[in-house]
């Protein structure tokens, strides 16, 4: 079998079981199988793939005809243009969640230019920087971004925190005003998704810290910013989703209660112990849920409630100061 008919073999096998994107797909995990790019791909369509490639490769389709996610069978997702390492144990980063993301930046850089110019000396943890909690995390693409990115704009670097920091109250005390020193953790209750958000920082290269937690139980210290992407799916519509969804990605990253609610009730009430005066909360959220969230911050003593939308339109992000 060529690396052509193969494709076309794996496409045929997957539009036959209903996926939407056999194509690509197919190709996809030939890719993955081959290690072959797109381009030597078309220069070459003709080669033969060895039988154990080719055996490898017809189990992938096999087991995505069963709608069993690609990127499970990757074992990868690009998020943020960073490649993070995915498993059954993690919520498959989405591209929705990037605003997540781009909300946490925006906050950050403009605390560090109001901060490092006198005029604000709110969320810095005393006498070395700014820190960041991520409830939830899975995989830690969040977190792990949010930290990432913060160093390419050259105004912070990702530093683990000193076990003996506690945060009473806010400073702007460091050596270069320039570069603040940003802490991240990262939070779950599944120690199979902190195992691979381990992976995933040590694969990027960022310093984090990880703890097993059921949302804020064991986490210790105060926070400059708390972000989060908790379950917000309403329990009785997770079986109306995707299989690839309903029956392979964790429920426990999935399932919000009965009004999707429930987790954004913990963390409002729970977190406001664990902000320095002055920091923020940002939530993910579904389409449909921004009033009832903003709501419950407001109804906690949040203030500067906002919410942004997604590429689609869509509300996706709320956020909230508290004192």
């Amino acid at each position: 079998m060529t690396l052509k008919e193969a494709c076309e073999q794996g496409a045929a096998q997957l539009k036959e079981s209903g996926i939407d994107t056999s194509s690509l797909d197919a190709w996809y995990l030939l890719e993955h199988v081959t290690g072959f790019s797109r381009a030597a791909y078309l220069l070459d369509s003709q080669k033969e793939l060895e039988a154990g490639l080719e055996e490898r490769f017809l189990y992938l389709i096999k087991k995505r005809a069963g709608r069993i996610p690609l990127q499970y069978l990757t074992g990868v997702q690009e998020f943020m243009g960073l490649e993070f390492l995915v498993n059954e144990h993690v919520l498959i980063p989405r591209q929705d969640t990037e605003c997540l993301v781009e909300a946490a930046l925006h906050i950050l850089n403009r605390k560090q230019t109001a901060c490092r110019d006198g005029a604000d000396q709110s969320l810095i943890q005393p006498g070395n920087g700014f820190s960041l909690l991520d409830l939830c995390t899975g995989s830690g693409c969040i977190l792990l971004s949010i930290l990432k990115f913060a160093e390419k704009s050259g105004r912070f670097q990702a530093v683990k925190r000193p076990k003996h920091m506690q945060c009473t109250e806010p400073s702007c005390q460091w050596m270069d005003p320039d570069v603040v020193p940003i802490y991240g953790t990262g939070s779950d209750i599944s120690q199979k998704a902190l195992e691979m958000a381990g992976r995933n920082a040590r694969k990027l290269g960022i310093e984090a810290e990880f703890v097993q937690s059921d949302l804020l139980e064991h986490v210790e210290g105060r926070f400059s910013m708390i972000v989060s992407n908790p379950p917000y799916i309403r329990t009785a519509a997770i079986s109306s989703l995707q299989d690839e969804v309903s029956k392979y990605e964790p429920v426990l990253a999935l399932d919000g209660g009965g009004d999707g609610l429930h987790f954004y009730r913990k963390i409002i009430q729970e977190c406001r112990q664990y902000l320095i005066p002055g920091g923020s909360l940002l939530f993910e959220i579904g389409h449909d849920q921004a009033a009832d969230v903003c709501r419950l911050m407001e109804e906690a003593g949040f203030r500067e409630i906002a919410v942004e939308k997604d590429l689609a339109g869509l509300d996706r992000v709320v956020s909230g100061m508290y004192d």
